[in-house]
């Protein structure tokens, strides 16, 4: 079929919730996409943080092909093979001491949530109040919505899930003012993705730590966006050197398949107990064998080595443009995940290199987001600097 024939179908038949760009792709190998009229184009977008090892990686593709044609389904009422060695390797390169598998973001957050009512109701002292950050995003499920502080995706869908308070994403004063004898919790963004590519100041996640220890909560970190390599590390949480007590995973844990995981201390885990929580398609052993295939090649072939180095390579190139153009205010981000923040909108930028095959995005109305592959090339890192050069100076002359 066509990008128009897709295109029609699409508009015929599934549900409007995505604001899409008219175009269908259809085939992608590492950091390319094919649309369905053969136009080729350079992914720095990779899903939104999904395919971090590149489309279709040889290692990913040859292990759902054997899980396949082995065994794609089976009840969590037995022990799976893949599921077991992915929680392994998950814990054996993590705070953690136990994992739970789901199938998205989503879902991990809300997993996060009941296991938080969970362990203080089983420590005889039910506690219902969380404590997050404002220009967070945790997903779109009911409670993950109410994590999240973003009135503008709220709005229809009230009354939302109680017990929320939104504090300002660095502010540990008023973190501390928010905490009510009810609260239990603090979660986080190590690093806030779809808020802006916002970064914790020196020092924020200890102290938030350290508060989180002396009134008794506990610490959850997001990392379904900034896990699995993203940042260089295998976790966001390990440049602070704070560890929490639950962490939420989902996008690059697949390798491009949908899965999800929330990953928590014994002591918090212990509280998950028959008849607690399930999934019925959680940790099936189709996803969890990509995603043994996906953690095994990010820390086995040099991936986060080249993510660092791709990482200083791009913002050199995107600090150089910087100084070109003056509506580019700020680079800032760890490893591969970068906001390029400027002073006019960016939908426009996004359009024009969309045009010339290139795939970037732009959060929070004026902030363009790279996270390409953590494969990506120096090479293919200058490609892009190209093309988001020229569509830099379209909107510059469009806005003289």
């Amino acid at each position: 079929m066509t990008n128009k024939e897709i295109l029609d179908k699409t508009g015929n038949y599934v549900a409007h919730t995505y604001g899409r760009f008219p175009v269908a792709m259809v085939e992608g190998k590492g950091a390319r996409l094919w649309d369905a009229d053969g136009k080729e184009y350079l992914d720095f977008l990779s899903g939104l943080a999904v395919t971090n090892l590149g489309h279709c990686h040889p290692a990913v593709v040859e292990a759902v092909r054997l899980q396949a044609g082995r065994l794609m389904h089976v009840s969590n009422f037995f022990h799976i093979e893949p599921q077991a060695e992915l929680a392994r390797l998950i814990c054996e390169n993590s705070f953690a001491d136990k994992v739970f598998f789901c199938n998205s973001g989503a879902e991990s957050i809300e997993a996060a949530i009941k296991l938080t009512r969970r362990y203080f109701h089983d420590k005889g002292r039910p506690k219902s109040h969380i404590i997050s950050m404002e220009r967070s995003f945790h997903g779109r499920t009911m409670a993950a919505l109410s994590a999240t502080a973003k009135p503008d995706i709220q709005v229809g869908f009230a009354p939302l899930l109680e017990s929320f308070t939104y504090v300002p994403f660095g502010d540990i004063n008023a973190i501390r003012q928010a905490i009510t004898p009810d609260t239990g919790a603090i979660l986080l963004e190590p690093i806030q993705g779809e808020g802006g590519v916002n970064l914790p100041p020196d020092g924020f996640l200890k102290a938030v730590r350290k508060l989180a220890d002396e009134k008794g909560l506990l610490l959850i970190f997001d990392e379904v966006q900034v896990g699995m390599g993203r940042t260089a590390k295998l976790f966001a949480y390990e440049h602070s050197g704070v560890e929490p007590d639950i962490m939420t995973l989902a996008k690059g844990l697949g390798g491009g398949l949908a899965i999800g995981a929330i990953c928590a201390t014994e002591k918090v885990a212990a509280s998950f107990v028959p008849g607690t929580h399930a999934s019925t398609f959680g940790g099936n052993p189709l996803a969890t064998a990509a995603g043994v295939a996906a953690i095994k090649t990010t820390l086995e072939d040099g991936i986060l080595e080249n993510c660092q180095k791709s990482s200083a390579y791009l913002f050199k190139g995107l600090e150089l443009l910087k100084e070109d153009f003056g509506f580019i205010e700020e680079i800032r981000g760890e490893g591969l995940i970068i906001g390029m923040q400027l002073s006019i909108p960016g939908g426009d930028i996004v359009k024009s290199a969309l045009d010339s095959g290139l795939l970037i995005n732009c959060t929070a109305g004026n902030v363009l987001r790279f996270i390409p592959p953590l494969t990506i090339t120096c090479v293919e890192i200058d490609e892009m600097l190209g093309i988001l050069k020229t569509a830099l100076e379209n909107v510059k002359k469009d806005n003289r």
